[in-house]
């Protein structure tokens, strides 16, 4: 018992903390760019934080057509609803926070939060830019 607590403490030490702060802002900066490029409904600002083969996906179980179903979306599809302004909102009620799970080389995790969804983000870095690969959501009940 003592050795798997030696080893679920090393597991914590060695997560973002450890990371330096200028990789943490960068990741962050990346979340904040798609989130508020949709809350302003500034496409640009939105597609400049995903990957061009970007996976965005919720969770939605099994359908008439799907078993263990998953809405997709693309980079172009979510670009799209930020140009129609689908999430646009007045800067003062905006409430979003994203916060970096993990950080192992040019791989990150990230979650984030708004009053209408959460999503959970796969980053990597690609030269010296943090951009979203995949996108795993969940829609928040009205």
């Amino acid at each position: 018992m003592l050795t798997l607590s030696l080893v679920m403490a090393a597991a914590v030490a060695s997560g973002p903390a450890d990371t330096d702060p200028a990789t943490i802002a960068a990741i962050e900066a990346t979340c904040f760019d798609y989130v508020d490029g949709q809350l302003e409904a500034d496409p640009a600002r939105v597609a400049r934080a995903l990957h061009p083969d970007l996976a965005k996906r919720a969770v939605i179980g099994d359908t008439p057509y799907e078993r263990l179903g998953l809405r997709r979306m693309s980079k172009e599809e979510l670009v799209a609803l930020t140009r129609k302004g689908e999430l646009k909102t007045p800067r003062e009620q905006w409430n979003r926070s994203c916060r970096v799970l993990d950080v192992v080389g040019n791989a990150a995790s990230v979650r984030l939060e708004t009053p209408w969804f959460v999503d959970y983000f796969h980053m990597g870095k690609f030269d010296d830019r943090w951009i979203i690969v995949n996108a795993l959501w969940y829609s928040k009940p009205k």
